[in-house]
């Protein structure tokens, strides 16, 4: 059962290499009512990647100009670029009642916490330190200082992970998915969520 009083905000992010990006596109096939928020950022775009798909790619004077006008809900800077999450894209889907993903860093999920304590965060993990190497390894696109640099980063935000509500090790993609959808379904049935809707029902009757 959906609360259609506000859509749940639902946080995913951990450190780079962990499989974000191949967890959320496989989210968009297994469950087309969860609504994907796509960032902004700095960076250039890899191969295959489309902008207002996989991030809306802006210059760095562009990117500053949206921080101006308080267009962003969070920013960040990762590895040299900005990443940042479009507010009123946000704002507007969780108001209409539907559930939103955001995939983001995770300095840039701390600070939404901090605006949106009710969201549900998800930290997504490698089966090991060794496996989330060989993934960045395995993309090609990073030179060995960027590699390590990762690395340490990554040593870094595994120990932010106690701030976050739930873990997922991202062993399987599919397995991870299955993993998403159902603490979803258990937060939808929180009852707190559902105590506008009971309230409404009282007063009905009344």
């Amino acid at each position: 059962m959906t609360n259609k009083n506000r859509g749940i905000l639902l946080v995913l992010s951990g450190p780079s290499g962990v499989g974000k990006g191949t967890v959320c596109a496989a989210l968009r096939g297994m469950d087309t009512e969860l609504v994907y928020s796509v960032s902004a950022t700095t960076r250039s775009p890899r191969q295959g990647e489309t902008e207002g798909v996989n991030y809306f790619f802006r210059s760095r004077d562009q990117f500053n100009a949206m921080i101006e006008a308080d267009e962003l809900l969070e920013y960040a800077q990762y590895c040299g670029n900005y990443y940042g999450t479009p507010r009123e894209f946000v704002e507007n889907t969780l108001a209409s009642g539907r559930d939103i993903i955001l995939e983001i860093e995770v300095q840039g999920a701390l600070k939404v916490k901090e605006k949106f304590p009710e969201g549900v965060f998800i930290f997504l993990l490698p089966p090991s330190l060794d496996e989330l190497q060989s993934r960045i390894v395995t993309r090609g696109t990073e030179t060995e200082e960027v590699i390590q640099s990762r690395m340490r980063i990554a040593r870094d935000e595994l120990r932010l992970m106690e701030h976050y509500h739930y873990a997922i090790v991202n062993d399987q993609v599919e397995a991870a998915c299955s993993r998403i959808q159902a603490i979803l379904a258990a937060e939808h049935c929180r009852k707190d969520r559902m105590v506008p809707t009971i309230k409404k029902w009282i007063e009905e009757v009344q």
